[in-house]
């Protein structure tokens, strides 16, 4: 045991604590933390954009405090409460950190050193880690989640031009000797070493029983704290938003603003884990500071979902999985539907017993680190850091939730979501027995249709089984463990007495002609073996089994209602309940509503957009085919289609979707019309510039064949056999691909503006170039310069049917490689593309995209040609080489990603490997779909020996990158093949 002698020679260190100037939640946990560090005898200096009373009102030593006012980063730029502006955050980001870097380091290098600070910490701050590193000092990272996270989603809409703030992130964060992780934290791949802390949270000042009677709160009243931050969000409250018997107390207030009676404004400077500890509810959105504060004093916190806060889903399910989260959708949040979701709340028990000691374990730590007692975190060196850090950069993009280093509770839903399908798909050959009259799969029966043979259409059944066994009790025990909203709400959306439709459509793999699809190419796609499934089941209004939040909306009106679960959603940080009326679909003189109207509708709240891939199926058969829609309708969706890997997991939904609606209505629509109205759904309703083969490969496709589909609009030629010797594999990169992403649609405007600038180029040439203007003995060149050709070109609205002698020869070289909007808009004025806008400021590519667009067509022609001809290793060879020439022109178009490039390079290395031997097995690959990271198509011979050489290139992609890709093998049929199925549950089931 020490002395007081001892104590008293203790050293008192000086340190640097950078604070985001993002939000007060990171200023208040710091607050916490500096209390303890003061305490035990040193001396802090906050670096921050937030204001100094933050840290003094909350500090009593403050002559150990220093508050120095710089901001250094600006974090999520939000244009209201609820919504984070992608854009201006990336570029206020640039013009705060990145623009003026090289005079901020030298400044904080220097005030560092003169400073003589012993230990620099952030939170969470990138560039404090890097001048730390050139000051010689070392530094720690104090947080639950890091910037280059947050932003590397933001990139894939902003556009790449922002990508290197990611890069330059994470590489400054790897000068930080180790990170303090907080409960509720997200990947941060950058910091090579973590120790886990406690809670950093603020402990109340004064009893709940003090504030309530400062308060004027009665007896057996409810308290409600409205915690929304100082965002502007122009809402308005009123008093019916609250229940008899409540109160409500309004933090951060606008100035100025009237409130009503029952609704009361709190001070600016108040103490709120004071009056979150007095309440009895609150209702705000998910930050670090309310989440771990209502988890602390155990207050039940209902919250609205904000737009692109990326931390915000591992908060969330650390809040549900502590029975401490009830999810206010942000429809009934600002029409005041508030009275189910605080009945909810009062009814769960929050369980959260962790310590709540992280400011003093901080504390603790980094007085350790300053004192080299924690030297031996310095196990890599910066470079060996930044390695780690690269690693992100394959794995930013990929889908939320998947990522390597989440919490285990995060991953928890995984184990419980069965409705997966196995990676390969095959149909049980055997047959019903003849005496079997209405075959039966779990507790149902199947009164139409025979597509339950497929294996992962009998474990969809027999999970439905499983949701309808679910009695009261069961669901009340369900309520009690982690992840299960969505599998109570699935469980009470049917009447399980009642007939019920189910459709399945597959995702698919794209062999050939990809991005060609918008411009009239021929593309082959194969249906893959993973699929989507939907049930339907449709309801007299007044029979419906609605939702609470949906009955207190509609009060007594009995109009139908759409009710939407989607099983596994909370994996994709989705909302996995959607439920609105038809008659939102509907305008004030009962006539459909328009698509742009309804893009609108979907996008007010985009954790629900997804929605729209279902629900916008109502609508196009509202408009397209007048459907009237007078039934409650139900809608369960389990896909197993991954999604963001360019495989058409949005066609999936789409077509499965329209499916079951079709069959449930009894509607006569053939698969090429359905494909074609659900292009129409992501096109308009969605707003996703895609081409049609998505959906005709998933409402057409039938297994082990490809699809071939002239795309002007949607010919089915054929479906070509696939040769016995050949077989194609998908495998995924791991990087998020996005139809609607910022490099497709540019690709597709500048497509688009090459066709223009072609058909103008003729148009001229047409009315220059006459037959007298030629040499009579000039045959050839008068045919270069035929009239009617050149007249049809002219008027050609598919680039696909140029050829590629005609292209190369005359038209090529009027292409320039690239142009501004304005400069197009001004020479041309449109470029004809119902599905695209040109923004004038922008930079398009042109040449690059519209020579893809001619040759790859040829490709696709000739490759279709091949498949047929003789199996030799020249016909491989061949149709491997054509495959190489196509993703070489994605990477032309600026569609190529690091990840795709990785894996087709692998494929040739295996390939030129195995030349000397003669055991050559794989033969081509080539980027699909969209491009832009996704799944990469490969072709070899059709053996297990190839699958071998499949699997040595899957390891191999993850001992460069640490992503361990997905492998797509086998197919399955489209859901025009596969047709509908009418359940019932069995009577002996009830």
């Amino acid at each position: 045991m020490k002395s007081s002698e001892q104590l008293e020679k203790k050293k008192a260190f000086v340190f640097a604590y950078y604070v985001t100037g993002h939000g007060f939640g990171h200023a208040t946990r710091v607050v916490e933390v500096v209390k303890h560090i003061i305490a035990a005898g040193h001396e802090v200096y906050v670096v921050t954009g937030a204001p100094g009373f933050v840290f003094r009102s909350s500090i009593a030593d403050t002559e150990k405090l220093h508050v120095r006012k710089v901001l250094l980063d600006c974090g999520a730029v939000q244009s209201d409460a609820l919504t984070v502006d992608r854009f201006a955050s990336l570029e206020k980001y640039r013009q705060t950190a990145v623009i003026p870097r090289a005079s901020i380091l030298a400044r904080e290098v220097e005030w560092l050193q003169h400073v003589k600070i012993d230990l620099v910490l952030s939170d969470i701050v990138p560039v404090a880690c890097r001048a730390a590193a050139e000051a010689g000092i070392p530094s720690v990272c104090i947080t639950n989640f890091s910037w280059d996270f947050i932003y590397a989603d933001y990139v894939m809409a902003a556009g790449h031009q922002y990508r290197s703030i990611v890069w330059q992130i994470a590489e400054d964060y790897s000068h930080a000797q180790f990170l303090l992780r907080l409960p509720g934290y997200c990947p941060m791949p950058a910091f090579r070493d973590t120790i886990d802390v406690p809670l950093v949270v603020r402990k109340p000042l004064r009893s709940k029983e003090e504030v309530r009677n400062e308060l004027g709160i009665n007896e057996g009243e409810k308290l409600l704290l409205f915690n929304f931050g100082g965002q502007d969000a122009n809402w308005s409250l009123e008093e019916e938003f609250l229940p008899r018997g409540w109160k409500c107390l309004v933090c951060a207030a606008p100035t100025g603003q009237t409130l009503p009676s029952n609704f009361k404004a709190v001070a600016s400077d108040a103490y709120t884990p004071d009056l979150i500890a007095a309440s009895d509810c609150m209702l705000g959105k998910i930050g670090y500071g309310t989440t771990s504060e209502a988890l602390a004093f155990k207050v039940p916190f209902v919250f609205v979902r904000r737009d692109y806060f990326n931390e915000e889903p591992f908060l969330r399910n650390m809040l549900e999985y502590h029975h401490c989260g009830v999810e206010m959708i942000r429809r009934d949040f600002l029409t005041g539907c508030w009275s189910p979701y605080l009945a909810k709340a009062l009814k769960t028990v929050p369980s959260y017993d962790g310590p709540l000691n992280g400011g003093e374990v901080v504390a603790r730590i980094v007085e350790e680190t300053a004192s080299g007692n924690n030297l031996a975190f310095q196990k890599k060196s910066g470079a060996g850091r930044l390695q780690d850090a690269i690693v992100f950069g394959f794995q930013m993009q990929r889908i939320p939730g998947q990522e390597l280093g989440i919490p285990k509770w995060y991953t928890h839903a995984e184990k419980e979501f069965t409705l997966r399908s196995a990676s390969s798909l095959e149909c049980i050959t055997s047959s019903l027995s003849e005496k079997s009259l209405k075959p039966e799969v779990g507790d149902f029966e199947v009164l139409y249709g025979d597509g339950y043979n497929l294996l992962d259409t009998t474990a969809f059944l027999k999970s439905l089984s499983s949701l309808a066994d679910m009695t009261d009790e069961k669901r009340i025990t369900m309520s009690e463990a982690p992840f299960s909203r969505e599998w109570l709400a699935a469980a009470g959306l049917f009447d399980w007495k009642e007939d019920i439709y189910v459709s399945r459509a597959p995702g698919r793999l794209d062999v050939m002609g990809g991005i060609g699809d918008y411009s009239g190419s021929l593309v082959l796609q194969m249906p893959i073996g993973e699929a989507c499934h939907v049930a339907v089941q449709l309801s007299h209004p007044g029979k419906q089994h609605l939702w609470k939040h949906a009955m207190a909306r509609k009060g007594s009106d009995l109009g139908p209602v759409i009710q939407i679960v989607s099983l596994g959603a909370e994996l994709c940080n989705r909302a996995p309940t959607f439920d609105m009326d038809i008659e939102d679909f509907l305008d004030a003189q009962g006539k459909p509503i328009t698509y742009e109207a309804a893009r609108a509708f979907f996008g007010r709240d985009p954790s629900q957009k997804w929605a729209a891939y279902v629900a916008g199926t109502i609508l196009v058969l509202m408009r397209e085919k007048g459907v009237k829609f007078q039934d409650g309708i139900s809608i369960l969706v389990s896909s197993a289609v991954p999604e963001g890997k360019g495989v058409s997991s949005s066609a999936a939904v789409e077509v499965a979707t329209m499916s079951a609606l079709i069959a449930a209505y009894g509607l006569n629509i053939s698969p090429t019309e359905t494909a074609v109205l659900c292009q129409k759904v992501e096109n308009h309703v969605v707003g996703a510039p895609c081409g049609v083969m998505d959906q005709m490969a998933s409402a057409c496709g039938e297994a082990y064949k490809l699809l071939a589909m002239v795309c002007q609009p949607a010919e089915v030629k054929e479906h070509v056999n696939i040769p016995t010797h050949i077989r194609f594999w998908g495998i995924d990169s791991g990087i998020r691909h996005s139809v609607g992403g910022t490099d497709y649609g540019s690709v597709r405007v500048g497509t688009f503006m090459g066709r223009t600038i072609i058909k103008a180029t003729a148009a001229k040439l047409a009315s220059s170039a006459t037959q007298t203007n030629l040499p009579e003995n000039d045959t050839p060149l008068k045919e270069h310069f035929s009239l009617n050709l050149l007249q049809d070109e002219g008027q050609e609205d598919y680039l696909c049917n140029l050829s590629t002698y005609r292209y190369e020869s005359i038209y090529a070289k009027a292409l320039p490689e690239k142009i501004k909007g304005e400069d197009f808009i001004s020479t041309y004025g449109s470029h004809r593309d119902e599905v695209t806008s040109i923004k004038p400021f922008c930079f398009y590519p042109v040449k690059a995209p519209t020579a893809h667009a001619v040759y790859d067509n040829f490709r696709s022609k000739a490759f279709a040609v091949l498949l047929e001809a003789a199996a030799t290793s020249e016909q491989l060879q061949m149709l491997g080489e054509l495959m190489y020439q196509s993703h070489n022109s994605y990477s032309n178009c600026g569609l190529g990603s690091a990840g795709t490039d990785l894996l087709v390079q692998l494929v040739q290395q295996s390939q030129n490997s195995s030349l000397s031997s003669g055991q050559n097995r794989l033969f081509g690959a080539k980027i699909t779909g969209g491009g832009c990271g996704g799944t990469v198509c490969i072709m070899g011979w059709n053996c297990r020996q190839t699958a071998v050489e499949i699997y040595k290139i899957q390891e191999l992609y993850k001992d460069s990158t640490g992503h361990l890709p997905f492998i797509f093998e086998g197919s399955s049929p489209g859901a025009g093949k596969f047709g509908y199925l009418r359940i019932r549950r069995k009577e002996d089931s009830f």
